[in-house]
């Protein structure tokens, strides 16, 4: 089946094309979607969120490659739209404003004149999202409407991150932190409930099975482009190899109206003639092994997410091992003590790295040599 300028997808239909001229495909993507027969007045106001989470580039499977953006950008600007403007804000941790540098954000703005917004400085107000209240970044209510541009990729707390969770970049950073406080999932879910996404381009080039900040790239040279939310998150857990109920915000938003997470019902078209979907991903299992080495209460992602990948290192040299207790690290732990602790959340602990977040050197350095100053002493 394919689609023509002007027809309608459904909300059961996930269109894929594969190719390696990233801006190019997106537009034939969108030519095939029909996306500008859905914005019905072209004076409207157009927001596109990536997934800027950190200053990596998006070679390195963290952040939404700047090509589909401008492959989007031309699609519109092509179709009468001016009204254009990308919002983003890094997790906690990072500066926005670095991160866009970094991923080539401030030059695409400039090649096509829209306008760039950094969420962690914006106003916000309380919103009543299916009965819990969240505080949700001014600009949200700015715009006509809104096109979701997440990176299909793992996540280091919630297993996979994709549509429903690159919301999370609409909220100020106070409310990201508390997110951390309520279990991620169930506010993850309702967050959803007030911010409608009214179209989903993911890119599924090359991001990284593990860990949310990149590093370890699984190529794929995929677009996607979605309706449902619910059913993109729902898909993905099936190409990451778990099963939905694995990652709890995707049903507990499907509970609360916001889409459907029926993959039986789920129409995966692939567009444009070159089919790449008949290898599977990896089994991508890195964290679970990691996990055993610590004790999380209430982490901020950025916090856990350095955590992680540091930890792989230590294990592929083989110092892990010598580990003698586990590592404490989030929110939780605030005013507590203990024997080791990452972040200011742990200060109270024996031995501690500082930092809000520290960074992944910091953590791997901290962790060496601890690791081999224990073992001198036995």
């Amino acid at each position: 089946m394919y689609f023509y300028k002007g027809d309608s997808m459904e909300k059961n239909q996930i269109l894929k094309i594969y190719g390696t001229d990233y801006q190019q495909m997106t537009r034939a993507l969108l030519e095939e979607a029909g996306l500008i027969g859905r914005i019905k007045d072209r004076g409207c106001r157009i927001g596109i969120k990536p997934n800027l989470v950190s200053a990596s580039p998006a070679s390195n499977g963290a952040t939404t490659h700047p090509e589909v953006l401008a492959g989007i950008i031309e699609y519109l600007q092509d179709n009468g739209v001016r009204d254009i403007t990308i919002m983003e804000g890094s997790w906690v941790g990072d500066r926005t404003a670095e991160v866009i540098r970094v991923c080539g954000y401030d030059r695409l703005a400039k090649r096509y004149g829209v306008r760039l917004l950094d969420t962690q400085k914006e106003k916000s107000h309380a919103v009543d999202c299916a009965g819990m209240k969240l505080n949700i970044c001014d600009c949200v209510d700015q715009v006509d409407f809104l096109i979701n541009v997440p990176v299909l990729k793992g996540h280091c707390q919630t297993r996979i991150t994709c549509a429903l969770k690159n919301m999370k970049g609409l909220i100020p950073n106070s409310e990201k932190r508390r997110f951390h406080s309520m279990g991620l999932h169930k506010p993850i879910a309702h967050l959803n409930t007030a911010i409608r996404q009214d179209f989903i381009v993911v890119d599924h080039i090359c991001g990284d099975l593990d860990f949310e900040d990149g590093g370890n790239p699984v190529v794929r040279n995929c677009v996607m482009a979605a309706l449902d939310p619910v059913l993109v998150d729902a898909y993905v857990c099936r190409l990451q190899h778990y099963d939905v109920d694995e990652v709890p915000y995707v049903r507990l938003a499907e509970r609360l109206g916001v889409g459907s997470a029926d993959l039986s019902r789920a129409e995966i078209i692939t567009c444009g003639g070159l089919d790449g979907g008949g290898t599977e991903l990896p089994r991508a299992r890195k964290i679970v092994e990691l996990q055993d080495s610590v004790e999380e209460v209430e982490s901020c992602s950025a916090c856990y997410g350095y955590l992680m990948p540091a930890l792989e290192r230590l294990k592929n040299e083989g110092l892990l091992d010598r580990l003698d207790e586990k590592i404490c690290i989030g929110q939780g732990y605030q005013g507590k003590t203990g024997k080791i602790g990452i972040g200011r959340c742990t200060a109270g602990f024996q031995y501690n790295v500082k930092g809000c977040p520290p960074t992944e050197e910091q953590i791997y350095a901290f962790l060496r040599n601890y690791l081999t100053g224990f073992a001198a002493e036995k």
